[in-house]
């Protein structure tokens, strides 16, 4: 057998063993759970009001960090790769932080 072949069977393989083991520990602790009286609302997740404003504002924060890295990289003497990764990464993580802020603002007005 080529040597080749076993990296997608063993990743294929990996990826379900995984998904197979996080399935069953999470039914033993809600079986668990249930044995305990506990509610059974606990098990449903609450519905996000816009579940595509966080990653349309992370593609414009990537954007965003693209725009200002092309920048940093002409006006000054920053090598290119360390002027769009630092500006990729720090627009990225600050939208996803504003996304964050929004969400928890709409939640909080939906709860008064």
């Amino acid at each position: 057998m080529d040597e080749e072949i076993l990296i997608p069977i063993t990743f294929f393989a990996s990826i379900v063993l995984i998904l197979w083991l996080y399935f069953s520990t999470r039914n033993k602790e809600r079986m668990a759970l249930i044995e305990k009286g506990a509610d059974a609302n606990l098990f449903k997740s609450k519905s996000r009001p816009f579940p595509t404003l966080k990653l349309g504002m992370f593609i414009a924060g990537i954007g965003l960090g693209i725009l200002f890295g092309n920048i940093i990289a002409v006006s000054t003497s920053l090598e290119e790769p360390t002027a769009y990764f630092s500006m990729i990464f720090l627009f990225a993580g600050s939208s996803l932080i504003v996304s964050h802020l929004l969400d928890k603002k709409s939640t909080e007005n939906d709860n008064e």
